[in-house]
């Protein structure tokens, strides 16, 4: 067994340093550079392999090309009601009123959006949208954005180290002055100093064990540095379970199945040839909220109306070949070469899959900093924007507006710094943080992550009820009880078993926060389903966890302020009529 040692390492400095090399980290690396600041990158996947180009359906912007009434107030109150009014009011504003501008900007930048007759963007229909708003490149649009901004990074020269692993963010007195990391190739250490720091390092979805998450993303890595740092949680029990990710093969479970399918007319049947959405939302069927299509699945599955291979089926068959190989050309070949099944002739098997982390890091709305002086953080990894429900196309924009404002925030931030006080304690710790994983013990990291993620998917699933999340969370404790005896050795052909006790430990603590989230909200709101709460509560109380100095995880309450002008009160109240009428709202 091999230990490094803790004094050979390498210091580097930076203006801004983002963590997270996907869309929301890019594009605040961009807009630090554009200040005229020194900045960096680093990510523990290939740059061009990021969760972000997963997000295959679309951005939406309320441009009305395609439906003329639309509106950013629209966008506002379509994302703030199907979040069941638990998002934050101000962050939501700010991203339907800049998406417009910012998917303007990425499609000059290269992202090649799929237009009208007229050059205007076309635009689709995503779940719970008012009107048609998702722009789109076929079902591979976050691979567009991705490759947009990769060629924006390189026009501007902003070196990307995609080989780093940051097990610690420096922060001495409450303020962040830089990050600990290592090379997942040759474990080489760098104590890297800056005066700002962006976290977008994605969620927390890979916990599960029916994941649209590929193994080594989303494993909460960016939660647990955010706790260890004194960031607070918030929405944790707000997880998004896709309505549909592939059944089989087994090695594919999970994999998501686009939203555009069912945009572009996708029909979802039982076993018994029944279209199942006429039940849960008879005016909006397939083209429901997420919640509701996940629960309907759900329901049909464990209710005996599902496949032998336990899903549903989606159909698209009924289209014309060649506008599905123009609509939805990934889905298309995935299934083909997974299945060798001809979505044109035969129905897809699907079934719900953890897919996206609506809770995260507490942020403020406007420069989405949090709370560490220096630290900031966009993407997936922060919350308040989707509160219970977050409807598909508004990740994409999230990022790009996010993105934006959390780099432009932290080049502000380093403009004004004149002194930096840099703690050799701090870095001290962040070396022993790692040291103290390399050991000797009894345990497997790979084999404990297996066991959490089932335990996840048993106990806390699309349906919840409280004897099951305190099972679950008394083995999460188990778990939490064996990280100290994990076998890790560092051997020379790199450094996966480190790598897989730090996510380890960082999806334990982020399960556990999950867990005590889920255990506290005593009702049935959007994502966050209770068998024995059924009922939802009228209120719109969010929950913040937080670590204490004794390592231990705190709960607390918490209510986005509810200040909106009157024709943003006018626009939900039309909407929400509307809806209600059409029954489209669970009141």
């Amino acid at each position: 067994m091999t230990k490094l040692n803790s004094k050979s390492h390498t210091t580097d400095i930076s203006n801004v340093l983002v963590i997270g090399s996907g869309g929301a980290g890019l594009r605040a690396a961009i807009e630090a550079k554009l200040c005229g600041l020194r900045v960096s990158i680093f990510g523990k996947r290939p740059k061009r392999d990021v969760h972000t180009i997963l997000a295959a359906g679309g951005v939406n912007a309320a441009f009305g090309n395609v439906d003329a009434d639309d509106s950013w107030k629209q966008h506002f109150a379509d994302t703030y009601l199907e979040g069941y009014s638990i998002g934050d009011p101000s962050i939501i504003e700010i991203m339907a009123k800049e998406a417009p501008e910012l998917v303007t900007e990425i499609d000059s930048w290269g992202a090649n959006l799929e237009k009208l007759k007229d050059g205007r963007f076309d635009q689709r229909f995503f779940g719970a949208h008012t009107f048609r708003r998702t722009c789109y490149s076929g079902d591979y649009t976050g691979r567009s954005l991705i490759n947009a901004l990769l060629n924006k990074t390189k026009e501007l020269k902003i070196p990307i180290f995609d080989s780093q692993y940051v097990t610690d963010l420096l922060v001495s007195e409450k303020v962040c002055f830089g990050v600990m990391s290592f090379n997942i190739h040759t474990g080489e250490r760098t104590v890297h100093f800056a005066d700002a720091v962006v976290l977008a390092t994605g969620g927390h979805t890979r916990l599960w064990r029916k994941s649209s998450s590929r193994k080594g993303e989303n494993t909460a890595d960016g939660y647990y540095l955010a706790l260890k740092a004194g960031c607070k949680l918030i929405d944790m029990e707000m997880v998004q379970f896709h309505p549909t990710g592939m059944v089989k093969p087994e090695e594919y479970a999970g994999t998501l199945v686009t939203e555009a399918v069912r945009g572009e007319g996708g029909r979802l049947l039982n076993s018994h040839g029944e279209r199942f959405m006429s039940k849960y939302d008879p005016e909006r069927m397939e083209l429901s909220t997420r919640d509701r299509v996940a629960i309907a699945n759900y329901r049909e599955i464990m209710e005996g109306r599902g496949t032998k291979n336990g899903g549903v089926y989606l159909d698209i068959s009924h289209l014309e070949k060649s506008l599905i190989l123009k609509k939805l050309p990934r889905i298309y070949r995935e299934f083909l070469n997974t299945q060798m099944l001809d979505i044109t002739k035969e129905p897809m098997e699907v079934s719900p899959t953890a897919h996206y982390s609506m809770g995260g890091v507490f942020v403020t709305p406007e420069e989405h900093s949090t709370g560490i002086s220096g630290l900031f953080a966009a993407g997936e990894v922060a919350g308040g924007l989707h509160g219970a429900n977050r409807l598909g196309g508004n990740s994409l924009a999230e990022i790009l507006v996010f993105g934006k404002r959390s780099g432009r925030s932290a080049a502000f931030y380093s403009m004004k710094q004149e002194l930096h006080s840099r703690s050799q304690l701090v870095i001290r710790n962040a070396h022993e943080n790692i040291d103290r994983f390399i050991n000797s013990g009894k345990e497997n990291p790979m084999f404990l992550f297996h066991s959490l993620r089932n335990v996840m998917w048993n106990y806390c699933g699309v349906v919840r009820n409280e004897t099951d999340l305190l099972r679950g969370l008394n083995e999460v404790r188990s778990l939490k009880g064996l990280i100290r005896d994990l076998d890790i050795r560092i051997a020379s052909e790199g450094c996966d078993d480190l790598i897989q006790a730090l996510d380890l430990e960082a999806s334990i603590f982020s399960a556990e926060a999950t867990l005590i989230s889920a255990l506290e909200r005593r009702e049935s709101k959007g994502a966050h389903q209770r068998s024995d709460y059924s009922q939802m509560n009228s209120d719109t109380i969010n929950y913040l966890v937080f670590l204490e100095n004794n390592n231990e995880l705190r709960l607390s309450s918490y209510k986005h302020s509810q200040l909106l002008d009157e024709d943003i009160m006018q626009t939900l109240s039309q909407t929400k009529e509307v809806k209600s009428l059409k029954g489209k709202l669970i009141e």
